[in-house]
């Protein structure tokens, strides 16, 4: 039979502890306040032993513990180095985990640090099991709590990436309905009206995406009547040709418009593949076969 680890005979103890009976003169909170730094050494412990799993079940057997004891911050906490541990490989117990963080958080007012937690949940939707509506809910969450708590940049940060990741879903009425307050938000200071082209920019390109020119011609309209400067911009002659190629059905006009924003301003990705979306969507006026 091999040795157990040092990692398992702490676990071994810490159950022991949860599991006794109350004497005469301990309290079973007593009892559960030692259980849980008994697994909290355990956890450590499987964390030097590369045992991830193991050390995300220890720290949640230690938050269990806190629970009993009524200790919420130490429980949540417990919970937090959980999903740390789970983190590395379990993404469906993090996120259980960082779950149980953020009703603590709330619980006790700390709405800054539950939407610290719930955009790590909508990292873990979008990069580790790729469920970007879940992300976006996520991310949407997050963004409500940092402006209740005046994080207004942290918040449009949150909503920026939502609408993104909107977009990629094909969501593009949320999508819009989000550049449009990110860039309603940026408006109001110096330091980040530059950025509002960029989001009216998005706004627009989502609208082409759907084949709906006349929608991208209002916004157009509307968000020149915001910030006067706009029609001037890049961005806004780059909406326009774009536009005027949709209704053309001119796919080389559009792909020559693409190519010379290009020049000056690097595509990211997510402009490359909705400029793709919007150009499949452009129907060539077909031939005449007699």
């Amino acid at each position: 039979m091999p040795a157990r680890s040092p990692a398992q005979n702490l676990l071994d103890k810490a159950d022991k502890k949860a599991n006794s009976s109350t004497g005469w003169f301990s309290s079973s909170s007593t009892k559960f306040e030692e259980a849980g730094d008994l697994y909290q050494q355990a956890a450590n412990a499987f964390k030097l032993e590369n045992s991830f799993r193991e050390a995300g079940d220890a720290f949640a057997r230690e938050a269990e513990c806190r629970e009993k004891c009524k200790e919420m911050n130490e429980a949540a906490n417990a919970w937090w180095n959980a999903a740390k541990a789970y983190k590395r490989g379990y993404p469906d117990l993090a996120i259980q985990a960082l779950t149980q963080t953020i009703t603590h958080l709330t619980h006790g007012g700390r709405f800054r640090q539950a939407a610290d937690r719930e955009k790590e949940i909508a990292q873990i939707y979008w990069h580790e099991i790729n469920d970007l509506r879940k992300a976006c809910e996520s991310l949407e969450r997050a963004g409500d709590w940092y402006s209740q708590e005046d994080a207004t940049a942290t918040a449009n940060a949150c909503f920026k990436e939502a609408a993104d990741l909107h977009a990629e879903i094909e969501e593009y009425p949320q999508a819009i309905a989000r550049y449009e307050q990110v860039a309603n938000h940026s408006l109001t200071s110096a330091l980040t009206k530059y950025s509002v082209k960029e989001y009216w920019l998005r706004s627009c390109l989502c609208a082409l995406a759907m084949k709906d020119v006349v929608t991208a011609k209002r916004s157009i309209t509307k968000y020149s009547s915001q910030d006067t400067t706009f029609t001037s911009t890049r961005e806004c002659k780059f909406v326009n040709v774009l536009m005027e190629a949709a209704e053309a059905g001119d796919q080389e006009m559009f792909t020559g418009a693409v190519v010379e924003y290009d020049k000056i301003t690097n595509l990211d990705n997510w402009k490359t593949a909705i400029l793709l979306k919007i150009k499949r969507g452009i129907v060539q006026d077909e031939p005449d076969i007699l």
